[in-house]
């Protein structure tokens, strides 16, 4: 099947396990465009240069252009979740902080946890090897659903250029990631209802010091010290640390806008945080996101024209996996 005889309609979008475009890619796999014009491009682009929609540039057209023809109004669906996705990993930190991402057909799910020591002593000739216990916890895992209602009409929107438009629907995005961020550090902080919160220590002196990351450090071990998360406050009392005014960190920073601690962890800044605390963990183990939905949208709204209340949202909670593996300072 060529990609411009496609009949596109608003069921792709009710294909169980499969998104709109993995609908469109099954009925026009990109492999097949290998050594022409058309290579490079994915299932969905490609019916966007059918339809001759331009969403990005100077030149972008206006919103008005998805419903020129008669089949391009389903393409808008996808190019509102495409751009709320993208707003999405612009502002996303969870990859520093989430050690991996289950994702689930369904609203509830039961996390595991590992019992047993982290440190292998040695075992005698004849002797019993200590257990690692894998088990499920009591408590389900508390998804949140995040997001927003887009309202406007399309009077108000069909002349707006695409590429304006692109902009709000990547701050929606951009918003829950913020969103989920928050999420994730209450679980981190106060535990996931399985009676696994943080353990919290206090400072060392009455202003935070160099001696207090080193403390978080070794109470960390023997997990490695890969992320910190502090609130706009304590962010602000780590830079004004002189350890952390080294050149290679103002380097980096400028750079990539990244911020590392001489321990070499990343320092990211958690708004939500409580006031007057931190916390430190290694990412590689300390929490599980479960993703019920991605960037889920009123598609059946978008293109019949009817903005009014269009509701963009996501849905997503957390888990702890190695409760030892996340320290607090307060």
């Amino acid at each position: 099947m060529s990609f411009d005889t496609i009949n596109l309609e608003k069921g792709m979008y009710k294909t169980a396990g499969k998104s709109f475009s993995q609908v469109l890619e099954s009925l026009d796999p990109s492999e097949n465009y290998k050594n022409t014009p058309l290579a490079g491009l994915d299932a969905y682009q490609r019916q966007l240069k059918r339809f001759d929609i331009k969403v990005s540039s100077r030149h972008s057209d206006s919103v008005e252009k998805f419903f020129a023809a008669t089949g391009s109004a389903s393409l808008f669906p996808e190019y509102v979740s495409r751009a709320v996705s993208a707003g999405m990993e612009q502002a996303n930190l969870l990859a520093d902080v989430a050690a991996t991402v289950t994702k689930i057909d369904a609203l509830d799910y039961r996390p595991i946890t590992t019992v047993g020591g982290t440190v292998l002593d040695a075992v005698a000739e004849g002797g019993q090897l200590p257990t690692t216990q894998i088990k499920t916890q009591s408590n389900l895992v508390t998804l949140q659903k995040r997001g927003r209602v887009l309202q406007a009409s399309y009077e108000a929107l069909r002349f707006q250029r695409l590429d304006l438009f692109t902009v709000t629907l990547r701050q929606i995005g951009a918003a829950i990631a913020r969103s989920q961020l928050a999420d994730a550090v209450d679980v981190l902080a106060d535990g996931d209802g399985n009676s696994n919160p943080a353990d919290f220590i206090g400072m060392d002196g009455l202003a935070l010091s160099y001696a207090d990351f080193i403390n978080l450090w070794t109470e960390l071990a023997p997990y490695e010290m890969t992320t910190v998360l502090a609130g706009n406050d304590m962010m602000a009392d780590i830079l004004a640390i002189n350890e952390f005014k080294s050149p290679e960190a103002g380097t980096g920073f400028s750079a990539n806008g990244q911020l590392v601690t001489p321990l070499g962890a990343k320092l990211l800044r958690a708004p939500t945080m409580p006031a007057g605390t931190l916390l430190v963990l290694d990412k590689n183990c300390a929490l599980e996101m479960v993703q019920a939905t991605e960037v889920e949208i009123d598609y059946d709204k978008l293109i019949d024209r009817q903005l009014e209340q269009a509701a963009i949202s996501a849905i997503a909670g957390f888990a702890k996996i190695f409760p030892d593996a996340v320290k607090g300072l307060n």
